[in-house]
Parts: structure tokens; sequence; C-alpha cells
């Protein structure tokens, strides 16, 4: 039995099975094949749909400094901003009058958001908007601060453990950070009650396909709820500025890959995917993902969230991006949904 077979028998396999896996990533074959099963499984658990998350960049403060991040804290070429609490509850307005029923508050680790400002965030939203889901994406925090933000309302919560490599992680990421730290957050939140959702970046300087089987090991292991993969794109204000770009094909690959380990995993067809290829997003739903996430940011702003160069949709109103997100999933034979969305299985 091939290392083929058994992944789609079994559903999982070992760091070195995966490590072999992946060198079928360029066999159009292969590919073509996981991909059938991928869909296939995709629409045994969700049909046809495709859920809309709508994404509210809240702020570009952080106190990190991520070696690959736009935002990281000692890039002095940026603009600042916070919204405030009146600002987020417009972004929600106009998001549910156009079919969103999940918010994402997604930001820096910005500390200005103390735990009560954030409760008072999450309430207001949660009353306003009771069949509404939240998403934070916030960063690491303590289990005590997880857990306010889960009792004032906090459905789901979104940290991507970028590499599950000891030294890769190391590498990535300031020597205040931890490998070790990161996934203690993430079984926190798994043991609060959270929907949960992990990830790593495909094509992060220095990583191996050694690198990418850890990760699948470790998303076997964690079994979230939600995985956010997508290619590397370097940010010209960080160290990375002149490292080559992520692969769409091997994202696609992997993409695949995660639905037939995680059957019913919510999977997005990340705005990484689409800023580097034109049809990324359509390509990512063609390879099991379910999910997409359209800006709600005020206008204003959402060239200042620059996580990576060329970020796609910065000009976009709400509903423009809405509906042309719409016509883009009914081309791959999919339709949006107005749902929660949350995980099965």
């Amino acid at each position: 039995m091939t290392v083929i077979d058994r992944f789609l028998e079994q559903h999982s396999l070992t760091e070195e099975e995966y490590v072999e896996l992946l060198g079928y990533r360029d066999d159009e074959t292969v590919s073509a094949r996981l991909k059938e099963e991928a869909v296939r499984i995709r629409k045994r658990y969700y049909g046809n749909k495709v859920y809309t998350r709508g994404l509210i960049e809240f702020t570009n403060y952080c106190r990190n400094n991520c070696n690959y991040c736009g935002i990281r804290r000692d890039n002095r070429n940026i603009i600042r901003y916070r919204l405030t609490k009146e600002e987020i509850l417009s972004c929600c307005r106009s998001g549910y009058e156009l079919g969103y029923r999940t918010f994402v508050l997604q930001g820096g680790e910005d500390l200005w958001y103390t735990d009560e400002r954030m409760v008072e965030i999450i309430r207001e939203m949660k009353k306003q908007y009771p069949d509404c889901a939240i998403t934070l994406s916030i960063g690491e925090k303590s289990y005590e601060s997880y857990r306010k933000f889960r009792q004032a309302g906090a459905d789901r919560y979104l940290l991507r453990h970028e590499t599950a490599d000891e030294g890769l992680y190391r590498s990535l990421h300031p020597a205040s950070m931890s490998l070790a730290n990161r996934k203690q957050c993430l079984y926190d939140l798994k043991e609060l009650g959270y929907q949960v959702g992990a990830g790593f970046m495909v094509g992060a300087p220095g990583q191996t396909l050694s690198h990418i089987a850890k990760d699948l090991v470790f998303l076997q292991e964690l079994r979230p709820e939600m995985v956010g993969i997508g290619p590397f794109i370097p940010h010209h204000d960080t160290v990375y500025a002149k490292e080559t770009a992520g692969s769409v094909q091997l994202t696609l690959f992997l993409l695949a890959v995660i639905r037939i380990m995680l059957p019913g995993v919510l999977l997005p067809a990340t705005t990484a995917l689409g800023t580097m290829d034109p049809l990324g997003r359509e390509k990512g739903l063609a390879a099991g993902a379910n999910v997409v996430m359209p800006n709600l940011s005020p206008v204003k702003n959402r060239k200042l969230y620059e996580l990576y160069d060329n970020k796609i949709c910065t000009g976009d109103e709400a509903a423009e991006c809405r509906h042309c997100l719409g016509r883009r999933v009914e081309s791959v034979g999919y339709r949006l949904v107005e749902d929660r969305g949350d995980a099965v299985g």
C-alpha cells in the first residue's frame, strides 16, 4: 500500500510518512486525487455552502517584533491606528445588513486594549448581534484573559501556531516568544470551550518539508475546529523583504491534505492565496476550503493593516467585496450563505 493509499484510508500519518506524502506535491495525478477526495469529504459535511467571516482589523499596534510581519513593533514606517468601540460596532452593523453572521476581531497584540476594554466590546457586540458568532484573533493572552473573553460572549479564537518546529519558530520570532507558550495558549482555548483555529505559513523562510510534516502531526494532535494556512508573502519593511514567496501549488496541496485529515474542519481560502494568484480563492475552494474572510474594516484603515505586500481588497467597500466574492464562489459551483457556520463532526 502506498503512502497515498494509507492516507486516504486512515486520514492520518506519521511525521516521516507526511514527508513522503509531501514529496508528491508536484505530481498532478496525486494532487488531483487528493483534491477530489477533499471535495467529496467537504461536500459530505457542508454541501455546497461557503461561510463568510466579516474581518474587522481593529488595531495595527503590536508589542511583538516577528520577522515576517508588516505591523511588527519596530516598523517605524507604518501609520498606526486603533478603532473605537463605536467604529467596530459600525463595521458590524454594515456587515450584518450584508448577511455576515460571524465577526472576526483581528489585531496586533495591542496592550491598550485591556481585558476590560475587550470585554466591553465583546459584550456589546453580543448584545446587539446575539445570533452572530464572535471570533477573536488577538494573539497570546493568559488563561484568565481568555476566560473573561469567553464569558463575555466570544465563541471562537484564531491563533496560528506558525510552525510546530522549535528551531524554525525561534528564527521567525523574537526571543520573547516561545513555541511552548503558543501551544499552551491553544490548549487553554480548547479547555475553555472556544472553537479554536490554528495554522501556519507555507514557504516561510527556512521552512522544509520536514517542518510542514511536524505542522500536520501537530494539527492531528490538536484537532482544531479551524485551520488557516496561506503562502508566505514578504513585506518590504521586514528582515525578510527579499525572501521568495511561498508556493500556491503547495498551499492547495496542503488544503486538500488538511481537509482529508480533519474532515469537519472550517478551512479558509485565504486572502494571501488570493493575493498570490488572481484565482487563488477559487482554487482553494476547489481543494477543500469552505470559508472566505472578506474585509469589513473601514476603507481608510485597510491599507494600514498590511501584514505583507500587495494585499488584495484594500480599497473595496464591504458591499462590493461581498458581491464580488459571491460571484467568485458561484463560478466554482458553491454558494455564500448567511450562517454562523460552526464546525461539524
